[in-house]
């Protein structure tokens, strides 16, 4: 049972109010965690000022303000390689979102480090991911800007698009967390500074990024015939395991094992064997899975659909204001940000079905009766 904190507790003095569950909470990580890992008591703090909770520390609270709100529900319904699959076993953005948050607790526990800080940070990392993964990603590069990507856009959805424009108000570490997770196609850790996570946790949301989707979207392209398990490169099977459990199993133990204090600061890192072996699953996946004939395929109708779309508000812009109207997503700050930018955004927000619904809406006749 939790402890009473009342001041009118009988073995102490009236005049030195008891710790809050927070406090204590608080304490209980300085006990804990290691001195690489980041402490809730000494987080650089939110844009706004508040009172501090009296039951969660400030990072607890960023998770549960991640996990109700409107970007993270609509997760369940975007896209992660397979455009709107029928399986039920299929993942999609939400699911792949909650085992990067597994696996980041996992290493975080292992190492002694803010377990809930990692989680807060792996919940809130793809809220800004378009329709159709990264077919959606692709085509607002093309038609809005070179510079978006779907990083910066989860960052742009807590700061400003949630609670009707004034966004989640989350704490400085979690902030840069989401905003430094992507690594792309190159090194999981990149080589620029200003690049990398302020935060051991936040570092941690790079790898466990890859682990997850190098693991699920294996198991995924297999379920679904893209490539059949005799494909995998044999090397890979022999460093990591031939099964889903066993692959993730192995780069997870490798990276908290391999990882190292060097020059005072806390090293993540791979071994050699391990690291090739990844690499070498990245890149057979994208040869044989992400640019299959199959996948592509989709993923260039997905791109045209968006392009249209943009395109028809573009030209229509009292059309998406109407549709913006009853909606909380940017229902305070529309009236104020450029078109184009207003565009992308509520093109980044559309889960794929309502993307597909609106196509018909817009461009499909209703036939009369």
């Amino acid at each position: 049972m939790y402890r009473q904190y009342s001041i009118n507790s009988p073995n102490q003095r009236l005049d030195k109010p008891s710790p809050t569950i927070r406090e204590d909470f608080e304490q209980r990580e300085a006990n804990f965690i290691s001195p690489y890992g980041m402490l809730s008591a000494e987080s650089r703090g939110r844009t706004r000022m508040e009172a501090p909770c009296p039951v969660r520390t400030v990072y607890q609270q960023d998770r549960d303000r991640i996990v109700f709100c409107n970007a993270f529900r609509r997760l369940k319904h975007k896209t992660q390689v397979f455009l709107s699959p029928l399986g039920d076993h299929y993942r999609t953005r939400l699911t792949h979102t909650l085992e990067v948050a597994e696996i980041a607790r996992t290493i975080s526990r292992a190492l002694r480090l803010n377990e809930d800080l990692a989680e807060a940070i792996a919940l809130g990392h793809d809220l800004g991911h378009t329709p159709f993964g990264h077919s959606g990603e692709t085509a607002l590069k093309e038609i809005y800007s070179p510079d978006f990507c779907h990083n910066e856009q989860s960052l742009r959805v807590v700061d400003v698009l949630e609670r009707h424009g004034q966004g989640l108000n989350l704490t400085y570490e979690v902030r840069d967390g989401i905003l430094k997770h992507s690594k792309g196609f190159g090194d999981i850790m990149p080589s620029d500074p200003s690049e990398i996570a302020c935060t051991v946790e936040g570092r941690i949301v790079r790898f466990a990024d890859i682990i997850a989707y190098l693991n699920h979207d294996l198991d995924d392209a297999i379920r679904s015939g893209v490539v059949k398990e005799s494909q995998v490169p044999k090397d890979c099977k022999a460093a990591l395991g031939a099964k889903h459990s066993e692959r993730a199993t192995t780069m997870i133990r490798d990276l908290i094992y391999s990882s190292e204090i060097q020059d005072s600061e806390y090293i993540l890192k791979l071994s050699e064997p391990v690291a090739d072996a990844m690499n070498c699953l990245r890149a057979f996946l994208y040869e044989n899975v992400y640019r299959s004939e199959r996948v592509h395929a989709e993923f260039i109708k997905a791109k045209k659909i968006i392009i249209e779309i943009y395109s028809y508000f573009l030209e229509n812009p009292g059309a998406m204001k109407t549709k913006l109207s009853g909606m909380e997503m940017v229902a305070t700050y529309h009236q104020e940000a450029p078109l184009d930018r207003l565009i992308c955004d509520f093109i980044a927000s559309m889960t794929d079905r309502y993307v597909l619904n609106l196509y018909n809406d817009i461009f499909v006749p209703t036939p009369l009766v």
